[in-house]
């Protein structure tokens, strides 16, 4: 099983959020996953749109998840969130 961090989009048309979660390749998008690791909300403005819990995502690449892209952004910025 190869597993995914990505997001999963939620919210209402016009009013959109995405949870990143931890998931089977082979889902949907919005299907099933097997753990929730944090949000993401485009609408807010600044550098606090991304909620991330650091140490599950950490876990979950050590055991051989692979993030997208964008997930992988969102992760660059919350690690340097972390560190100020």
């Amino acid at each position: 099983m190869a597993v995914a961090i990505r997001l999963r989009q939620e919210g209402s048309k016009g009013h959109l959020f995405y949870r990143v979660v931890a998931a089977d390749q082979r889902y949907k998008r919005d299907g099933r996953f097997i753990e929730v690791l944090g949000t993401y909300d485009p609408q807010k403005k600044g550098e606090n749109n991304a909620n991330l819990d650091l140490a599950k995502v950490n876990e979950w690449i050590s055991k051989g998840a692979q993030p997208t892209e964008t997930v992988r952004s969102l992760i660059k910025k919350a690690s340097k969130a972390a560190a100020k």
